[in-house]
């Protein structure tokens, strides 16, 4: 059996008094695509950073393909886009794209690279040139250019217009079709269930939860409501009703609730206008919130 693409075994990391990662155990097998989750300050980045060998443990061990992160022969394996990247303003994105293919021993294409980041009409151009989310094009392009094995993505679509991210998604959709491992941390949600087929929440630097988008949402009791209104109900028309939680957005409500039958049933013996109704179980993010918001620091 082969090795798990990356592994962390009973790692912890501290920042003095700070605990960023605290006993955390876990194995991504190649070919698998997880979305790694937490609020800000979880671990996620954290994780990250010691899976690629860019920090060191405190205690335990990280492995990259069996080997040490830090050893070449895993690192020519990989491709990384971090938030914090940064490359020279004055080189054209072509001669970018070639500096870091010499980097690895069976690249991609200079054209191929371009293309799956969606670049093509700014091969040409300079970096310094690049809107905020061209910069993220351009550091897609240069995590996928080596032909990675493993792929990972750190608040990738960050800055990215509408159809940016559309086509981004597709493209690691495709490299994941492939076989590629994809590690991905993201603050949309809806990016995490479409892509991942299995999802990793961190909070106070302990995983709480390892399973498939499914199974996550699954542990959420309960059914959304979403409706939307000529004029928001007044605090009298909701007073009662037995919601988990509550989100009004000018004329969108969203409501959570065990029992959507009787809120619904007095909804409408309140008055509250009612369009585009829909019900529906809870959806990632009501998970993502639920499980982060009980869960409370050690």
């Amino acid at each position: 059996m082969s090795a798990p693409a990356v592994e962390l075994v009973n790692v912890s990391k501290r920042y003095g008094e700070v605990h960023a990662l605290d006993d955390v155990t876990l194995a991504i097998q190649p070919g698998e695509v997880v979305a790694m989750l937490g609020p800000n300050g979880a671990g996620k980045t954290t994780s990250i950073s010691l899976m690629l060998g860019m920090r060191n443990p405190t205690s335990g061990t990280a492995r990259l393909f069996g080997m040490d992160p830090k050893d070449l022969r895993a690192r020519s394996r990989i491709g990384v886009m971090l938030q914090e990247s940064g490359v020279p303003g004055m080189l054209r994105v072509e001669e970018i794209v070639d500096l870091f293919r010499s980097y690895y021993p069976a690249p991609l294409s200079r054209s191929e690279a371009i293309q799956m980041a969606g670049l093509e009409a700014k091969a040409h151009s300079l970096v310094k040139d690049l809107s905020g989310g061209q910069h993220q094009r351009l550091y897609l392009a240069l995590a996928v250019c080596g032909n990675p094995d493993a792929l990972f993505l750190d608040e990738p679509t960050v800055g990215m217009d509408v159809e940016g991210r559309r086509r981004f998604l597709e493209e690691i959709g495709e490299l994941a079709a492939k076989g590629r491992t994809v590690v991905l941390t993201t603050h949309y949600l809806e990016e995490a269930d479409q892509l991942a087929k299995r999802i990793i929440v961190i909070n106070h630097g302990r995983v709480i939860a390892d399973s498939s988008p499914a199974a996550i949402k699954a542990r959420v009791a309960g059914k959304r409501i979403t409706f939307s209104t000529t004029a928001p109900p007044e605090e009298s028309q909701l007073a009662g009703l037995r919601l988990s939680s509550r989100q009004i957005e000018d004329h969108r409500v969203r409501l959570l609730t065990n029992e959507p039958e009787e809120v619904l049933r007095e909804l409408f013996r309140r008055g509250v206008e009612i369009q585009n109704l829909e019900v529906a179980g809870a959806d990632l993010e009501e998970a993502f919130l639920a499980m982060t918001h009980d869960d409370v620091a050690p």
